[in-house]
């Protein structure tokens, strides 16, 4: 993880080589503080060196605070994801659960209604085939009704013809 804008404070300053972070400040206290141990002494330099060491490990433990925040949030949001997802799950289960429920109960609709139906045009059918029977049963009394008088005019006829002329 990439720590932008964090300034670390120097602990030694014997060296002039530049510092990437937070270098205005340290490098004025190390030059102050070169001056003083060139002015006052070691004692000074000392007391000033404690000052640093103390500041960062302030900073450190300030810093190693603020990772375990950063840490404790980021688990916070796993935790609050996978409660999502599960909330999310339960939510999509009664869906489907609802959704089944309500098909079924629109396909048991839906398949009465087709009974209904076959009933309706069983019953137009029937009576359609009751009434169809009844014309054949009739197509067949006129039929014979009709072989009949056939065979009755045949017979006039013959009769017709055979009779000595008078």
């Amino acid at each position: 993880m990439e720590r932008q804008g964090v300034n670390m404070p120097h602990v030694e300053c014997k060296d002039q080589q530049p510092q990437p972070l937070g270098e205005s400040k340290e490098r004025q206290q190390c030059e102050e503080s070169r001056e003083d141990e060139a002015g006052r002494g070691s004692a000074s330099a000392n007391r000033r060196l404690m000052m640093l060491e103390g500041k960062s490990v302030s900073y450190f433990s300030s810093l190693e605070s603020n990772i375990d925040i950063l840490k404790k949030r980021a688990q916070e949001l796993i935790e609050n994801i996978n409660e999502s997802r599960q909330k999310d799950h339960a939510l999509m289960t009664n869906f489907r659960d609802s959704l089944k429920i309500k098909v079924s109960d629109l396909t048991e609709k839906l398949e009465e209604r087709m009974y209904q139906i076959y009933n309706h045009h069983n019953k137009i059918i029937q009576d359609k085939l009751q009434e169809f029977t009844q014309k054949m049963t009739k197509i067949s009394n006129l039929e014979t009704e009709l072989k009949q008088v056939c065979h009755t005019v045949e017979t006039v006829y013959k009769d017709l013809c055979i009779q000595p002329e008078v």
